[in-house]
């Protein structure tokens, strides 16, 4: 079990409605895949918002010798069918196309988003906001909007997602003046980046973000070096939080000496607080150590940036914040496709603790109540 005195699951597949879904229409039998990764952030009467991700998928995607897979087409909903021989299905989330000059994939499910008001301590909920909810508005999310990232800076939240299509694999913006009615402002980032967190205030009178392009080619580091190649956060700038450009100082980067950060991307967006000791941009990031399964094991880090210069790491801890907790989702083991997943995406200071917003195992929603003086560093 977890070593925090709060740490439960909130919210999961059985309490969203489908009947209220954007996909209703849809004349297939559909079923919540997941309600998890939840952009979180606080909203002007005291409450706190999760920004669900809902993964739905066909209760039956396969018949006729074909897979079929959910897509948004000019305002509606539709189903694609592959032959079951052109496709290898060995990740419960994906199924890949075979013969293709370059991995190429399609989902098992179409992710939207649902604003869910909880508590002010984050463990109940208020209110599930299934008008405001945030669906494929065009071809460049067509497989589905996921990962809210949410960010209040100044008078104004800011929330980064990841839309899916074949056009591209984008990072997208959305601005509000409340938290719960969110425009649509454009593509920010146009590379595959699934991890972009807008830092919760400017930095040199700028808007900061951390970003985790990713590829398939790194180059290595010397031998020796402390540092591993592969997937890393890298840092941006931007005058409007619309135009944004790589900064040539480095991120944070995987330990070579550890397959714990084997891969490794963003988490939460950096909030300025105090932990450790020291005052500076506190960030939660992602860390995955192969396992031999379709993922590896997920868990949590955390960093502290230096307040004006954000590509120096003034303190880090090498064990992990949060680890998979299994005894939460053991009431919803017949729900499970993946296990040894927990994926922070949200932070919030409510004193002398924070308020952690975590995806369990792709399946629902962890929130976990860190005390300040659990960040110890390394």
């Amino acid at each position: 079990m977890s070593s925090f005195p709060v740490d439960r699951l909130v919210f999961a597949p059985d309490d969203v409605d489908l009947a209220r879904s954007p996909l209703a229409g849809l004349e297939a039998d559909t079923y919540v895949l997941g309600a998890f990764n939840p952009g979180l952030t606080r909203l002007v009467n005291g409450n706190l918002l999760l920004m669900v991700r809902v993964a739905e998928a066909l209760r039956r995607p396969v018949w006729d010798g074909h897979i079929h897979a959910i897509r948004w087409d000019d305002g509606s909903y539709v189903l694609d069918a592959w032959p079951l021989d052109a496709v290898e299905t060995s990740d419960p989330r994906t199924f890949a196309l075979k013969g293709q000059p370059w991995p190429t994939i399609a989902l098992t499910s179409l992710s939207w988003l649902l604003p869910v008001e909880m508590s002010s301590d984050g463990l109940d909920v208020i209110d599930v906001h299934y008008e405001k909810a945030i669906a494929p508005q065009g071809p460049w999310q067509c497989y589905g909007i996921e990962d809210a990232r949410i960010s209040r800076v100044g008078g104004r939240y800011l929330m980064t997602t990841c839309s899916v299509s074949p056009e591209r694999h984008s990072t997208t913006l959305y601005s509000s003046r409340d938290g719960l009615d969110w425009s649509f402002e454009g593509l920010v980032l146009d590379h595959q980046n699934k991890d972009m967190l807008i830092f919760e205030g400017l930095v040199g009178g700028e808007h900061w973000a951390q970003t985790r392009p990713l590829g398939s080619l790194y180059f290595a580091y010397p031998p020796g070096s402390r540092w591993r190649a592969g997937p890393s956060i890298n840092l941006a700038s931007s005058p409007d939080a619309l135009h944004w450009r790589p900064r040539v100082e480095p991120g944070i980067r995987p330990h070579a000496k550890t397959l714990s950060t084997a891969r490794m991307g963003g988490g939460t967006p950096p909030i300025l607080t105090e932990v450790a000791g020291q005052r500076g941009w506190l960030t939660l990031w992602h860390g995955v150590e192969p396992n031999g399964g379709p993922v590896g094991t997920y868990r949590s880090y955390w960093s502290l940036l230096h307040p004006e210069r954000p590509w120096e790491v003034l303190a880090t801890a090498h064990p992990p914040l949060l680890e998979p907790a299994p005894m939460l989702t053991k009431p919803h083991e017949m729900q499970m496709y993946l296990h040894d997943v927990v994926f922070s995406t949200g932070l919030v200071d409510a004193g002398d603790h924070f308020v952690v917003a975590s995806g369990e195992a792709d399946l629902a929603c962890r929130v976990t109540h860190v005390p300040k003086d659990a960040f110890v560093a390394s």
